[in-house]
């Protein structure tokens, strides 16, 4: 069974790789400001802009979808509307006809 070749497309090691200590990067070992901090506020002013802005589509979006929603329930909730008032009045006048014509 050890002898079994792996199936066809199970990744294998073709490269051999020797751990060791991570260089530097160029700007992080120059004498300049360091990247990370600049990185940092730059993200960080993205991700508020970014916030913000994505807010405001969501709740345009939610507007629109409201207003293209809106015909649509106004036609649903008249044909339910309908649909009662007709059941309403077929039961008051079935009331009516076995109640005789002193019912009132």
């Amino acid at each position: 069974m050890a002898n079994r070749p792996p199936p066809r497309f199970v990744p294998t090691l073709t490269e051999v790789v020797h751990s060791g200590p991570v260089p530097l990067a160029p700007a992080a070992a120059g004498a300049g400001p360091s990247q990370d901090p600049l990185a940092l506020r730059v993200l960080q002013r993205v991700d508020l802009v970014l916030d913000r802005r994505l807010r405001e589509e969501i709740a345009t979006v939610v507007l629109e979808q409201t207003g293209a929603l809106v015909p649509l329930l106004r036609e649903r909730l008249e044909s339910v509307v309908r649909e009662v008032v007709a059941e309403a009045v077929a039961d008051e006048m079935q009331a009516r006809q076995r109640s005789g014509p002193s019912g009132v």
